[in-house]
């Protein structure tokens, strides 16, 4: 009797560790996240058609710091106060 209790507790037990280890995700190894390189499905001109696409492409443009207006200066401290 003792040992039907004892199994009966024992896969109990083990079937709840391995519900919060699927939950978790414990058992799966972390994998590092790489960037991957798609191909786009129209480029097939090699070399010269990637050069001439980047002359073409416009540049990024760089970002510009906005200054606060007074009219926001004034909110923002009326705000904190």
């Amino acid at each position: 009797m003792a040992d039907l209790i004892k199994e009966l507790v024992s896969g109990v037990v083990d079937s709840a560790l391995k519900e919060i280890l699927k939950k978790t995700g414990a058992r799966r190894s972390a994998t590092k996240r790489t960037k991957r390189r798609t191909r786009k499905a129209g480029s097939g001109g090699g070399l010269l058609a990637e050069i001439i696409e980047a002359a073409v492409r416009k540049p990024a443009k760089k970002q510009v710091s906005r200054r606060r207006t007074a009219a926001a200066r004034s909110k923002l401290r009326r705000r904190s106060s």
